[in-house]
C-alpha cells in the first residue's frame, strides 16, 4: 500500500502516541493545549482516518474506549513528509533545500561533515548516491 499523505492534525495525533504510548481518543485530545484543543469528535474522526490509512491501530478496548497506538514510526512519518516536499519541488530539489538551509542558518558545518560521512559510508556499501 502506498504511503498516504498525513495532515498536520494527523501528525499531531501521532506525536501524542509517540510521546505517551497507547492512548484513548480522550487521552490524545488532552495532549493538545487547552487554548487550541480540537473537539473530541474532531480528534476521534482523525484517529479513525489514521486507522484507515494504517498509520495507527486499535490495540485493545477498555469498557467503551478503544486504545490506539502508532503503527508507523516518527522516522517513517518524517520520511513521508520529506519525500512529499521533494516531489513538490521538482528538479534540483536537493540544491533548493540545501540553499534554503544555508540561508536560514539551519545548516551547520558539522551537519555537512556528518552528511559527507553518511555519503562515504553509502558508497563503501555499494549503494547508489
Amino acid at each position: 500500500m502506498p504511503h498516504p499523505k498525513l495532515t498536520k492534525l494527523e501528525l499531531q495525533v501521532l506525536e501524542a502516541l509517540w510521546q505517551k504510548g497507547a492512548c484513548s481518543v480522550r487521552e490524545i485530545q488532552e495532549t493538545f493545549p487547552a487554548q487550541n484543543r480540537p473537539a473530541y469528535t474532531t480528534v476521534q474522526t482523525t484517529v479513525y482516518r489514521l486507522e484507515r490509512k494504517e498509520a495507527l491501530r486499535c490495540v485493545k478496548r477498555i469498557s467503551n474506549a478503544n486504545i490506539f497506538e502508532a503503527a508507523i514510526s516518527r522516522k517513517d512519518a518524517q520520511g513521508r513528509l520529506i519525500n512529499e516536499l521533494l516531489s513538490f519541488l521538482g528538479r534540483n530539489r536537493a540544491k533548493l533545500v540545501m540553499a534554503h538551509l544555508v540561508e536560514s542558518g539551519e545548516l551547520t558545518l558539522d551537519d555537512v561533515k556528518d552528511t559527507e560521512k553518511a555519503l562515504r559510508k553509502q558508497r563503501e556499501q555499494g549503494r547508489p548516491q
